[in-house]
């Protein structure tokens, strides 16, 4: 077991509770509730404009389903669902590597 003096200890409550403050002042700020539906708005940061020489990208009726599903989830109540968009990025290939990365077992 490790030995915290009491002093160290505060500071680390300290530093929790603050980092708890900033952390329910994110989502208070991405979670709204719409006054006339009760339904929680998400606010999400824009997406850059996808290139002008890229064709539109036809999202299939059970890819649409799906997504609806997972909205209808996260939230907790049924979404109406203005627009989709396809935003190419790699971020879910780089979660992917570090999942598997951090999967491994390391001997030191």
């Amino acid at each position: 077991m490790i030995a915290v003096e009491s002093e160290e200890l505060l500071e680390i409550i300290k530093d929790l509770r603050s980092q708890l403050s900033a952390l329910t002042a994110r989502v208070e700020r991405f979670e709204k509730v719409s006054p006339e539906k009760g339904a929680e708005i998400i606010s999400a940061p824009a997406a850059p404009a996808p290139p002008a020489d890229s064709e539109p990208v036809e999202i299939s009726e059970e890819e649409l389903l799906a997504i609806s599903a997972a909205i209808a989830a996260f939230m907790g109540v049924r979404a109406h669902i203005k627009q989709i968009r396809l935003i190419s990025s790699n971020m879910w290939a780089q979660e992917g590597r570090a999942t598997i990365q951090a999967s491994h077992r390391l001997h030191a």
